[in-house]
């Protein structure tokens, strides 16, 4: 079902937690110059960039719902949602509403394994085999060098295969874990095919290993551990790690949408592989995990886990990783964060160790990623925050009208069995690419005499004019001919 262009302008009530009344009005300016202050990944030198709402980003990007959650000094200055949540029943986004969030479960699994070590003494560089007791790493020739530990499996330098999940449709059968690490469900054996502690390579698989030792060592299932040790005691009370999810007890959920902003059939994918990919959640409970991790960063004496273990978590390893999230920066701009992507859902967190603050996005559509970076930005520009890059400026050439006129025309990129066509144009001082296989016009700035940009979608055109024919080289892979 197509999104309609209405739904897009509807604005939810904004959530506002752990603020005092009065600064409610300041509050809600905040909110709209950020929603309203999103501009693209590249722009062009010199000029002030192009500003757009929160909504026609989420039209343009078919992305049907957003939540969002901002922590500003260690607080939640404000939660809320935007856009539709089904379009079956017309559910709005708020800031109660569950997304899947795809890999952002590994750092909060990975509290579990840091739990275990507190509580029973594990040591996360001990052979994993030690505490694996339903299934065991096969030994082989990169074993037998050095051993596959809970240290490496939460930082992916174990050595582990397989990077992600695809997930089951509500119809499908699930398998247990011993039949995921074994191949026997949708995705590949799970193997050590290189020395563990020599590489870094992000592995689900090594996530699935590190659930079943969870598992094993605490003798419950994976969502019931992790609701009695880490989601309650942090105040996560709508999230969890069930998979498939309980209706009854979770009403407020997303389905998930494609690239195209289509409703993924079935609603949304099942993700047995809970500590990999199989959490629920709400911004707002993202921040809270935030918060956690930097109360107990500077002292907090009762938090989950001990000073201790989180400045363990927060040390880097290979690839600035921690043990479950990804770092950058140093000392006083230490920050940990991480990324998610499931089927229809894509998310992602920042969160400085030391200052407080800390941004949540998450998002119900595949093309969420340019949508989520694009409002970071915002909160970053308003708060003068450092979690993103600033946009990528490119200088813009200004051209004549007549030089601009030789590269307009039809031009075919011949392929096995088909021919594709797009259609160049001037306007305004740049040229306007549209195609069959373009689902909306692409605007190209000139770089000079016979390179193109578009800012929109980072794409970029060589042209070579020869005296009887005129090509143009796209991303400098494909190669198109003028008709």
């Amino acid at each position: 079902m197509k999104i309609k262009n209405t739904i897009f302008y509807i604005t939810l009530c904004v959530v506002i937690l752990g603020c005092n009344p009065q600064h409610s009005t300041s509050i809600d300016e905040e909110i709209s110059i950020i929603e309203n202050s999103l501009i693209r990944g590249n722009v062009i030198k010199g000029r002030e960039p192009k500003s757009f709402s929160i909504f026609e980003r989420m039209q343009f990007h078919n992305v049907p719902g957003v939540s969002i959650a901002i922590v500003r000094d260690g607080k939640i200055r404000w939660a809320k949602g935007y856009g539709i949540a089904n379009t079956n029943d017309s559910t709005l986004v708020n800031s109660k509403t569950l997304f899947q969030a795809g890999s952002i479960s590994k750092p909060i699994a990975a509290l579990a394994v840091l739990k275990l070590v507190e509580d029973k003494n594990i040591d996360i560089d001990e052979d994993v085999n030690t505490y694996l007791t339903s299934w065991k790493v096969p030994e082989n020739k990169f074993t037998e060098k050095e051993r596959v530990t809970l240290r490496k499996l939460m930082s992916h330098t174990a050595g582990v295969t397989v990077h992600g999940f695809r997930g089951y449709k509500p119809n499908e059968i699930f398998p247990t874990n011993e039949q995921v690490l074994n191949g026997e469900g949708n995705s590949n054996k799970v193997t050590i095919d290189t020395i563990p502690g020599s590489i870094w390579r992000y592995s689900g698989g090594g996530y699935t290993i590190m659930e079943t030792a969870v598992e094993d060592m605490s003798g419950l299932p994976f969502e019931e551990y992790m609701l009695k040790k880490v989601l309650e005691p942090i105040g996560m009370d709508n999230s969890t790690f069930d998979q498939p999810l309980k209706p009854l007890n979770y009403s407020n959920v997303s389905a998930a949408y494609d690239s195209a902003g289509k409703l993924i059939d079935g609603l949304y994918h099942n993700y047995p592989e809970q500590a990999a990919a199989g959490l629920w959640t709400t911004s707002t409970d993202l921040a809270k995990y935030c918060i956690e991790i930097q109360e107990i960063a500077k002292g907090k004496s009762d938090g989950i886990l001990t000073k201790q273990t989180v400045d363990m978590m927060l040390t880097k390893h290979q690839n600035d990783w921690g043990l479950g999230p990804s770092l950058k920066g140093d000392v006083d701009s230490l920050i940990f964060q991480h990324g998610g992507k499931n089927a229809g859902f894509t998310n992602n967190f920042y969160a400085n160790v030391h200052t407080g603050d800390a941004v949540v996005v998450m998002t119900n559509a595949d093309n969420g990623k340019k949508l989520i970076d694009e409002i970071v930005r915002a909160v970053c520009r308003y708060y003068e925050l450092d979690f993103i890059d600033s946009p990528n400026p490119f200088h813009m050439e200004r051209l004549s009208e007549q030089e601009l006129s030789r590269f307009e025309g039809q031009y075919k990129l011949l392929r096995t069995g088909r021919e594709l066509t797009v259609n160049i144009k001037r306007e305004n001082g740049l040229l306007v690419f549209t195609g069959e296989n373009i689902p909306r016009p692409a605007e190209f700035i000139p770089l000079n005499d016979y390179e193109f940009f578009d800012l929109e979608n980072g794409n970029k055109v060589t042209f070579e004019i020869n005296s009887d024919t005129i090509n143009f080289l796209f991303n400098n892979r494909l190669q198109f001919y003028k008709k």
